[in-house]
């Protein structure tokens, strides 16, 4: 249920609302915007009787949402939320791009590719320590080696840092991390997400191969209701029936999240697609229907990386992408 006050509304009177709506044992979730404050109750609102609420003369209107997600729902939060991370702005009309290796692979590949995404236009440096794999026997991963490397190429390039986490054990070693990423895979490990609720720094969270829009809105509920109200969608593709392709791109996905919540959208099109020349066309569509920042996969000799070669840029490559989506973000101002 959300209640939406009445501008200026006096603040004793809304206290004592407040404190009414918790004695009902719900939670508040209040939104103060330029011209409005919503509160938005969390919890069972059957039995609150709406007219009696309407009829205050603090409140201009109340209504029931029916959507099981409620932090993330854009009608408890009406105005677009804005993470920063590494001194960033991502969503609100601030687009960033995230670029680097699937995975850390010595101090040389990572420092180095985090100079040149840098030059090319990405304010943030994406890269794998720990590696979910498909197979036991495929290349998992740096670790916590790879992490250290990471904060390297950071302290080297001035770049805030994102990377996956795979247990709530390694939430420690994270503690310089500027974002923290849930890979695809661990989207619904609820645990994880519920331990990531408590930490105080942006989660990016991928959407699940065979995920609803709505499973993906209750996982970041999770984190939220947690208290970390500082997460990133990311559409990275589902999994279907066509096989031209690793993943199908939804890029429906897109305006339905930006209708359905207030959190940032991100579209990671190298994860999509599984193949280098379907990033750049991908990343434009993306751009076009309103995305707030683009995932690319980039290293510095794709052929023989370690993990995901085929869908990696190279740097040049990248620096096209970065100059194509601005021009269409400029030509849709």
């Amino acid at each position: 249920m959300v209640v939406i006050l009445k501008n200026h509304a006096d603040e004793a009177r809304v206290k004592n609302l407040t404190d009414w709506l918790q004695s009902q044992k719900l939670m508040i979730n209040e939104v103060r915007g330029e011209y409005q404050t919503i509160l938005g109750l969390i919890g069972d609102t059957s039995r609150v009787d709406i007219d009696l609420i309407q009829s205050l003369d603090i409140v201009e209107d109340v209504k029931r949402i029916s959507e099981p997600y409620k932090c993330a729902n854009r009608n408890f939060h009406p105005d677009d939320t804005v993470v920063e991370a590494g001194g960033h702005k991502i969503g609100g009309g601030n687009f960033q791009f995230f670029a680097g290796p699937c995975s850390v692979e010595s101090r040389e590949q990572i420092i180095g590719i985090a100079k040149d995404v840098k030059a090319a236009g990405a304010n943030f440096l994406r890269g794998g320590a720990f590696k979910p794999r498909t197979s036991p026997y495929a290349f998992q991963g740096m670790g916590a080696e790879g992490l250290e490397l990471l904060l390297e190429a950071k302290k080297e390039t001035g770049m805030p840092i994102i990377t996956e986490i795979m247990d709530t054990a390694h939430i420690p070693l994270f503690e310089d991390v500027d974002i923290i990423q849930v890979g695809a895979r661990n989207m619904q490990n609820f645990e994880l997400l519920k331990e990531l609720g408590h930490v105080n720094k942006p989660i990016f969270l991928k959407r699940g191969l065979s995920a609803t829009l709505q499973e993906l809105l209750m996982s970041a509920e999770y984190i939220m209701a947690g208290g970390n109200e500082n997460v990133i969608l990311c559409e990275r593709g589902i999994r279907t029936f066509e096989p031209a392709t690793r993943n199908t791109l939804d890029i429906s996905a897109i305006p339905l999240l930006k209708e359905k919540t207030h959190l940032p959208v991100v579209v990671d099109p190298s994860h999509a697609s599984g193949i280098a020349r379907l990033v750049e066309p991908m990343a434009y569509a993306a751009a076009a229907c309103g995305a707030d920042g683009i995932m690319i996969e980039v290293h510095n000799d794709p052929a023989h990386a370690l993990c995901d070669g085929p869908q990696a840029l190279t740097a040049p490559q990248f620096a096209k992408v970065v100059t194509g989506v601005e021009k269409i973000r400029e030509a849709l101002k």
